[in-house]
């Protein structure tokens, strides 16, 4: 079965399904089809489907005209019928693996997926994981799952794997194709397979781990790293205020040390997908083993805490001009959770516009790049960007196309919480860092 495979991976004979067509599954869709492999996405909501085999893009890391041409070309289509899985020969799985309402990992879109998939698997078929999960998702959910549905053996039957995403969206530099791409799998067959259907789509190294467990940890540690280093440059940020020391040049003057040093910034906190939620996986995890994850969860609490420490730092500025925090008008600069891109997952501007508004502001939001939001039952939509209407400015997100030097000079406050006003001259009075 395996030299069967190589070969019609070699000849580009296998088809390839892609299940959620969000940021992940639908660059990793493109770069398929782009490789030569007839691909089929797979997605519940319809407009998505709908807009796929329209031609029509939806995620701004994707190249619109390349996404049109293969689908007029007939290489990539999509559905919502889970019944084409029977004639997939590789299915990527990238649904949402968000956290319960008790900081939980909420598996249901995996466990839902993976019994679809189960019941039309097709006889030597590779499966494999991308979303991000807890060690041991592959080999003891997933793997019984599609034994009991399909009523074949894995590792003889079909392949299964783990290979976490890598998406960073806005990253002009590093995307789906060109980054190093890490696999784990039941069985040396199962990991030469799935390796070698990367290889031949990405340009990017393939590091092939022993087990879809390491897989999985190392898609955890990539995340808790940043939680934890972004949790001390945020904590720093709150000692160095209460210092007088500006941190923002605290880091640029620790940066210039060629080894030994990463730079991470303060900010309202992180957001996306990944980091905000990977570490409450582990913590989860670590538990079933009587162990406590002290430092991983600590660094949580405190990125946690900086939307009220924001608030924090906006009522103090408003005391000093002689108005108080209820009653007064703040505009949100950004709510996208990184600049220039419209992506608002997790974003931690949102639960500052939450906070304020809880405390009687009243809150408007400018992003250029998101028109409106929808958020736990609540819509805000953007308003154009008039900085005098407002008792005070919060930037949440540093979007460059946003005219900083303008807005400085419309004599109202600024709390900049991501440094985005740097370049700024005309008005610095007017600003003060996080």
């Amino acid at each position: 079965m395996k030299q069967n495979i190589l070969h019609n991976i070699d000849t580009r004979q296998i088809q390839v399904g892609v299940i959620g067509l969000g940021y992940v599954g639908l660059p990793l869709a493109v770069e398929k089809a782009k490789a030569g492999f007839r691909t089929i996405g797979i997605d519940v909501q319809p407009e998505k489907v709908n807009m796929v085999n329209r031609g029509e893009n939806y995620i701004g890391d994707i190249v619109a005209a390349e996404l049109s041409e293969l689908v007029a070309a007939g290489m990539l289509s999509a559905t919502s019928d889970f019944s084409i899985v029977r004639d997939m020969d590789f299915i990527a799985i990238c649904v949402p693996t968000p956290l319960d309402s008790y900081q939980q990992p909420d598996i249901s879109y995996v466990k839902s997926c993976v019994e679809d998939v189960a019941r039309h698997l097709k006889k030597g078929a590779m499966v494999v994981l991308e979303s991000t999960t807890y060690p041991g998702t592959t080999e003891e959910l997933i793997k019984p799952l599609l034994e009991e549905g399909s009523g074949m053996v894995c590792g003889e039957d079909f392949y299964l794997g783990f290979s976490p995403e890598r998406v960073d969206p806005g990253n002009l530099i590093y995307n789906v194709k060109n980054t190093p791409k890490v696999v784990g799998a039941i069985g040396d067959d199962a990991r030469e397979v799935i390796a070698a259907m990367y290889r031949a789509v990405l340009d990017g190294d393939v590091f092939e781990a022993s087990s879809p467990k390491v897989a999985e940890m190392e898609k955890i540690l990539e995340n808790t790293f940043r939680n934890v280093n972004i949790a001390l440059a945020n904590e720093m940020a709150m000692l160095c205020d209460k210092m007088g020391i500006n941190v923002w040049e605290v880091i640029d003057a620790a940066k210039t040390k060629p080894y030994g040093f990463t730079p991470f910034y303060p900010g309202p906190g992180p957001g996306g997908h990944c980091i905000p939620l990977d570490p409450f996986y582990l913590s989860w995890k670590a538990r079933e083993f009587g162990f406590h994850t002290t430092l991983i969860e600590t660094s949580a609490m405190i990125n946690d805490r900086m939307p009220e420490y924001v608030v924090e730092r906006a009522a103090r500025i408003l005391n000093r001009h002689q108005k108080p925090l209820n009653g007064s008008k703040v505009l949100v600069l950004g709510v996208a959770y990184k600049q220039d891109i419209d992506d608002y997952r997790e974003s931690r501007a949102i639960d500052v516009i939450r906070l304020l508004t809880q405390s009687g502001v009243s809150v408007e939001y400018h992003d250029p790049y998101v028109e409106e939001y929808h958020h736990k039952g609540i819509s805000k939509k953007s308003v154009s960007l008039s900085p005098e209407r407002y008792d005070l400015i919060v930037v949440t997100t540093a979007h460059t196309t946003v005219d900083y030097e303008k807005i400085a000079q419309a004599n109202v406050p600024i709390l900049d919480t991501k440094n985005a006003t740097k370049k700024v001259i005309k008005g610095r009075e007017n600003i003060e860092l996080l």
